[in-house]
């Protein structure tokens, strides 16, 4: 992928502590465990049938308010993975800002924030382990850097593309808050049972591929970013991460009624769909018949 030299946002804030996260393992409730540990957690939504969204209460803040975070500088211009990100950010904000522009309205921009371990957040305690994240109640996409490695060596999801494909997938989580799309899903709670709460919670993270797939059309269309490979990396990172993949290797078995992201294949289909068509219209999951 082409970034460097391309536009840094300023909406990254560094909470991992003077560089945190050289450390062994991810430092969790005063213990530490491995990227092994690290992955079994990361999936372990799928593999108990849990939304990791409830589990967080990403939705609505669900959890314990938690919002009194320290004050967060910009990386060191000296971290290549804090330029990475901040470059990756500022794409999804030309992108956005664009799209939003044509529709008559005003994209307002996230800001992400990178943490080690633990993280107080308007959505409750954000944990490394669960995997990045969007909080719709402070409208920030959290991430433990160190889960890319977590990608490469267990998810089998290498690549900086790949990489990049994660945080615009949770930045399209934050297109959905600003449509208005959170929090119809939000309004199902307590009104509908756990199968269909998953249910449009498949819908929900299909449709944030589909806009990850979005951003990659309009940047190569704007920057030419993409290299050989990239696209590759991409789908790869799609269909290591549906819930059929995810769950056949934790625990040997599928259970489609539990699914909360979406298969393999429907997970690849919809960011193609994002990235071959660029159309917002063209990433409604809501209606369509088949996914």
């Amino acid at each position: 992928m082409r970034w460097e030299g391309n536009r840094e946002s300023s909406n990254v804030e560094d909470a991992r502590g003077g560089g945190g996260g050289r450390g062994g393992g991810f430092r969790l409730g005063g213990g530490s465990i491995g990227l092994g540990s690290v992955a079994i957690a990361v999936v372990a939504g799928w593999i108990f049938g849990i939304n990791p969204l409830t589990i967080l209460g990403l939705m609505s803040g669900g959890g314990t308010p938690q919002t009194q975070q320290a004050p967060a500088p910009a990386p060191p211009t000296t971290d290549q993975m804090g330029r990475f990100v901040s470059v990756v950010l500022a794409d999804t904000e030309d992108v956005w800002k664009a799209k939003f522009r044509e529709a008559g309205s005003t994209y307002r921009e996230p800001k992400l924030r990178l943490f080690h371990g633990s993280e107080p957040t308007a959505c409750g305690t954000g944990q490394a382990a669960m995997g990045p994240f969007y909080c719709p109640a402070d409208e920030k996409v959290y991430i433990d850097l160190r889960f890319y490695e977590v990608m490469k060596s267990r998810l089998g999801a290498p690549g900086d593309f790949a990489q990049a494909y994660v945080i615009a997938h949770e930045v399209g989580h934050h297109v959905q808050k600003l449509m208005g799309i959170t929090a119809k899903f939000d309004s199902l709670r307590g009104r509908a049972s756990e199968s269909q709460i998953n249910a449009m919670s498949v819908r929900l993270e299909l449709q944030a591929d589909c806009f990850a797939g979005i951003w990659a059309h309009d940047a190569q269309a704007a920057r030419q970013v993409l290299e050989q490979g990239d696209v590759e990396e991409a789908l790869n990172a799609a269909s290591q991460i549906g819930d059929d993949a995810i769950q056949g290797r934790s625990r040997g078995t599928v259970v489609p009624e539990s699914f909360t992201h979406g298969t393999s294949a429907q997970r690849v289909t919809w960011f193609k769909r994002g990235l071959q068509t660029g159309s917002v219209a063209q990433c409604d999951t809501f209606q369509s018949r088949e996914l």
